[in-house]
């Protein structure tokens, strides 16, 4: 069994929230460790979000709490009110997410049965401890760099493999390629854009967005390559153009592993597609079919170089 680092940090954070009001004296104290449990997130930022929440619920709760028990008496029944009427209004002012950390408070009033300032101070003070702890735990956020190079690193590997199957194919008119890198790619792509949106939250004020804007380009340049394939699966006569294609995509292969952006590239596919126009139109409509398709590979390639531009831009 593996014990993460959140489930330590929620576990420290519970018992320092429940040792703190108890040792204050405080009534009910063990709910304190019950908001610091609730507002324990995977980001700062949702921690933060968490506990704005919790706090806008857990007050207003205790208020129409307090006014809804005291108007018509301490029966069961009051809950039923009392849950129609502020489960819409939560979700009109955007806090639903403390209904159930508030809920918590309501009890408390429930079981108080007496509406005095002294109660109210208690209260807030359970609040305020628990929901504090929790941002407490949560301002610590280890560093995730190393898992974003992994993903970064697997990605380009991905995506290296995949163009230089592709231009085997143009090449040679064939290849025994089952095409697993295609499929396994999105997969870890949105994984990458997870953890990278993750970093960016756990740190609000850093203006870099480099890892998210490399996995978002990453992400179009798997849509374009994913367009090329359909073309590309037509081509059944190996032609001059799709050598041609195929020697371009190993050099901006080149160009993209060594993360560098050619200028030249995209005059160099221009180049080649004028070529193209020069050469003696189709003898059959097998020819013609695989010439439509190699200029829809063309196409295709043009949007791909603007993404390598947008890398290194």
């Amino acid at each position: 069994m593996k014990i993460g680092f959140r489930t330590l940090k929620t576990a420290a954070g519970v018992s320092l929230s429940i040792l703190i009001a108890q040792s204050l004296h405080l009534d009910y104290f063990t709910a304190a460790g019950i908001l610091t449990l609730l507002c324990t997130q995977k980001s700062r930022k949702q921690s933060a979000q968490a506990a704005f929440s919790r706090l806008c619920a857990c007050m207003l709760a205790l208020g129409c709490a307090s006014v809804l028990f005291q108007l018509l008496g301490y029966y069961p029944y009051v809950f039923f009110l009392y849950l129609l009427f502020f489960i819409p209004l939560t979700v009109r002012l955007r806090v639903q997410e403390g209904i159930a950390s508030s809920s918590v408070i309501v009890m408390h009033v429930y079981m108080h049965k007496t509406v005095e300032p002294g109660f109210f101070l208690n209260e807030i003070q359970v609040i305020l401890i628990g929901l504090g702890m929790a941002l407490l735990v949560n301002w610590y956020m280890p560093s995730i760099d190393r898992e974003l190079a992994r993903f970064k690193d697997e990605v380009d590997g991905l995506t290296d493999a995949i163009l230089k199957q592709i231009a085997l194919y143009l090449k040679e008119g064939s290849t025994e390629w089952g095409g697993q890198e295609l499929l396994k790619l999105p997969a870890v792509l949105e994984k990458a854009r997870r953890m990278a949106q993750l970093d960016m939250e756990n740190k609000p004020l850093r203006k870099d967005r480099s890892y998210e804007h490399y996995f978002d380009i990453k992400r179009q340049q798997y849509e374009i390559m994913e367009r090329m394939l359909p073309s590309i699966s037509r081509i059944t006569i190996q032609l001059e153009q799709g050598s041609r294609l195929g020697e371009f995509i190993d050099e901006m292969n080149t160009c993209l592993n060594n993360h560098l952006y050619d200028t030249n590239l995209l005059d160099k596919l221009l180049a080649i597609r004028e070529y193209h126009k020069l050469l003696p139109l189709p003898e059959t409509r097998e020819e013609f079919e695989n010439r439509a398709s190699l200029y829809a590979v063309a196409n295709e390639l043009e949007r791909f170089i603007a993404t390598i531009r947008s890398l290194n831009a």
